[in-house]
């Protein structure tokens, strides 16, 4: 574990979602997989990706990224668990660390934009 807890959150997201996918056995189900890793391994992507951010600005926005990719997998975690794709301990499990990575990306989205002022 580093001593960046957003950077750790979402790396085990990343894994969670990964492994969520593979999971999933449902027939004609792999353009929602498709769209569920993509956005759900971004939101890690784009946090790593701010680590070395050019300027604040580019900071900020690297966040603001990670945050809209990890609404767009919240859609898509529900969908999947709303056709029964995934099951609900799996989709709440899931879900949860995702609004607690939200969470994190709208704070430090905040502290940061404070920041520049």
């Amino acid at each position: 574990m580093s001593d960046n807890k957003l950077l750790d959150l979402s790396f085990e997201f990343a894994v969670a979602i990964v492994n969520l996918v593979d999971g999933v056995t449902a027939p004609k189900s792999s353009y929602m997989t498709d769209q569920l890793a993509r956005a759900g391994t971004s939101v890690g992507a784009n946090i790593r990706e701010a680590q070395y951010a050019q300027s604040k600005r580019d900071f900020i926005a690297k966040l603001e990224i990670a945050l809209k990719e990890s609404n767009e997998t919240s859609y898509w975690l529900k969908l999947m668990h709303e056709t029964k794709r995934i099951d609900t301990q799996a989709y709440q499990r899931t879900e949860k660390l995702c609004g607690n990575i939200r969470r994190l990306l709208i704070a430090s989205c905040k502290t940061a934009k404070e920041n520049t002022k």
